[in-house]
């Protein structure tokens, strides 16, 4: 899945533009999403790991090493303050 994503600085992301229509059309892709970030959410806060995640903005695909601070039910919260809409989120990893 990497080969076709670019790769973003967690910095960089306040500058991006995310469109609100959703990547996924897959019903079962959809709550394994959030399952996986609901993993990603424990890890970060609990061992401060780092995950991959997979997204598109309105440019192209990238994808942000980082450690997830929290969750809610339409955004990724990251370190500070960013954040990545969750219905434009492929995988996390």
């Amino acid at each position: 899945m990497n080969a076709q994503f670019e790769t973003i600085a967690k910095e960089n992301l306040s500058q991006l533009v995310f469109p609100k229509t959703e990547v996924l059309q897959n019903e079962v892709a959809i709550k394994q999403r959030f399952s996986d970030l609901n993993r990603a959410l424990s890890l970060g806060n609990l061992e401060h790991s780092k995950i991959k995640i997979y997204f598109e903005d309105d440019q192209s695909l990238k994808v942000v090493e980082t450690t997830v601070w929290g969750l809610t039910d339409q955004r990724v919260i990251l370190k500070q303050g960013n954040v990545i809409p969750i219905n434009r989120i492929f995988k996390s990893v």
